[in-house]
């Protein structure tokens, strides 16, 4: 029986594919997990909306941290708790992002606003907050200046999906603050957990989990932090995670 209760999963760059896809052998290895016990779930930058039929083709009713930790859900469709961005902060994101020519993206609880969709007053209704906001530059003494500004402002929390972009979160949300509230409401401790990441947005869970596991694609600073490194997103690398650490099952199942 394996030590870990809980897998923990990224989306982007590790449970799906190239073409957004979860290949049938990485479903297969999932859903031995689950069999044997372990509680799989989502740790995504996504808003909830997007990950549904991923959801519904794992057949998972487990909870959820979505949004970098904006939005933790005690299964699908169960909000527990959400963490946002005032929309102060979103004017000044828009204007820092706007004025470096980055292409930029925001999130709220019902939509996504983007460069070519962006609201012409940032107030929101009470039920439709910010929940978390995204910029985009091919120039990394851009990305490096922006990032600066924001950390000296003491408000965000800077992560990343990708090494051209920086997300950014209330302070002190994250995958991380998110699994722990996961991990309070299944009765379990953070020793307990196994996660799988490739970005730093997965930075802070790699780290707090029991088992940290970095995918071969992974950010470098990711598999610096990993206790283990395993196969690309191209290479069913969750797969071969839950196979190799999980279930200590070397055959297929």
């Amino acid at each position: 029986m394996s030590s870990y209760k809980l897998l923990a999963l990224d989306m982007d760059g590790t449970v799906l594919n190239a073409a957004h896809e979860i290949t049938d052998t990485t479903c297969q290895w999932i859903g031995q997990a689950v069999a044997s016990g372990i509680t799989v779930m989502f740790a995504t930058g996504r808003e909830v909306q997007s990950i549904e039929g991923y959801i519904r083709k794992l057949g998972l009713n487990s909870p959820l941290v979505t949004v970098n930790g904006s939005e933790v859900w005690s299964a699908p469709g169960q909000i527990m708790m959400r963490h946002v961005l005032q929309d102060e902060w979103i004017a000044e994101l828009y204007a820092l992002a706007s004025g470096r020519h980055c292409r930029y993206w925001a999130y709220t609880v019902n939509d996504v606003f983007t460069t070519r969709n962006w609201p012409e007053h940032v107030r929101r209704p009470a039920d439709d907050p910010w929940l978390k906001f995204g910029l985009h530059s091919d120039d990394p003494a851009v990305l490096a200046d922006i990032r600066d500004i924001l950390a000296k402002t003491c408000r965000y929390e800077l992560t990343n999906s990708s090494p051209r972009n920086i997300e950014v979160n209330p302070l002190g949300i994250n995958k991380a603050s998110g699994l722990r509230e996961v991990c309070r409401l299944l009765g379990i401790r953070m020793e307990e957990v196994a996660a799988c990441g490739d970005s730093l947005n997965d930075l802070e869970m790699i780290r707090a989990a029991g088992l940290g596991i970095a995918m071969g694609n992974a950010q470098e600073a990711v598999k610096q932090a990993a206790d283990a490194v395993t196969g690309t997103n191209e290479e069913d690398g969750v797969a071969q995670a839950i196979r190799t650490y999980l279930l200590d099952f070397p055959e297929t199942p």
